[in-house]
């Protein structure tokens, strides 16, 4: 938000949110955006993907990895393959039936693998939430334009009115005074 507020601050918000004393930083941001003409977008994208750490960007592509086909058709894959070599082409298997050490393999892999996705879920959920507040203040932005706009018609259209009526008035004070002129009365 700007460090001086526009002067009409206080006006636009009592006509359009009712106080000034109870508008949120969102909305603070938005009135004073909108009073003084500047956008509010911005790509919320490229502002969260600046805070993410190493960590972060790491999770989220093993997230992404992990839920793809390449990550299912490649472990089936190993599994098979596992299944088969200690399964029938090993005399001697160094994981023979029922497969206790791939069992052992599978569990390390989903306990490393749902934090790791969680992790990544938490930091979209965190995203979504600013989008969601983006997306409002720009909404809020809008309606003011919009309200702003409508006080502007509906002042323009009175003082169309206004005008219309004295210009009227002009007009029948000439049409009597020419009728005046002409005979003092009006044709019965």
């Amino acid at each position: 938000m700007q460090n001086q507020p526009h002067p009409d601050f206080a006006t636009a918000a009592r006509r359009w949110f009712g106080a000034s004393h109870t508008l949120g930083d969102v909305e603070q941001r938005a009135l004073s955006h909108a009073l003084a003409r500047r956008p509010v977008s911005r790509d919320t994208n490229e502002a969260f993907s600046g805070r993410l750490s190493l960590g972060d960007r790491l999770a989220d592509r093993v997230a992404a990895f992990g839920g793809s086909w390449s990550f299912i058709l490649g472990c089936t894959a190993a599994l098979a393959c596992w299944v088969v070599v200690n399964g029938w082409a090993l005399v001697h298997p160094f994981d023979p039936y029922p497969f206790i050490f791939l069992n052992l393999l599978l569990s390390m892999v989903a306990a490393l693998q749902a934090p790791i996705i969680m992790m990544s879920q938490n930091r979209q959920a965190a995203k979504d939430r600013l989008d969601a507040t983006h997306d409002y203040e720009v909404n809020l932005k809008a309606e003011i334009e919009i309200m702003a706009l409508h006080e502007k018609l509906d002042r323009m259209r009175s003082e169309q009115i206004t005008a219309l009526l004295a210009q009227q008035e002009r007009q029948i004070a000439l049409l009597t005074r020419l009728l005046a002129e002409r005979g003092g009365g009006a044709p019965g």
